[in-house]
């Protein structure tokens, strides 16, 4: 696999739209828009999906051995990453305890 920005690029896109997707969800639990709530959940998933499989692919291209440079945009990318992972678990707790607000 060769690594270049656009591969990088490519992972922080797909965190940001995973990230992105997760605040729609929440927007739209505070309208209790449950359809589109849980829509942007399925959406941030399959963006999350995509980021993690560029990483898995970064991570198999460097077999542990140092082969791809970390530098400052590969950091970056990952941040975004786990922030985004992080951001679409916690949106969906939050969802749910809206939901069982709601059904107070």
């Amino acid at each position: 696999m060769e690594i270049d920005e656009s591969t990088v690029m490519e992972l922080i896109i797909q965190a940001g739209e995973a990230r992105s997707c997760s605040m729609e969800a929440l927007r739209a639990a505070r309208q209790q828009d449950w359809t589109r709530a849980d829509a942007m959940l399925t959406e941030a998933t399959q963006a999350a999906k995509a980021a993690h499989r560029i990483q898995t692919e970064l991570i198999g291209a460097d077999e542990g051995c140092g082969k791809i440079p970390v530098n400052l945009i590969m950091v970056h990318a990952q941040d975004h990453l786990m922030n985004a992972m992080l951001c679409r678990e916690l949106a969906e707790e939050i969802i749910q305890l809206r939901r069982e607000l709601a059904a107070c």
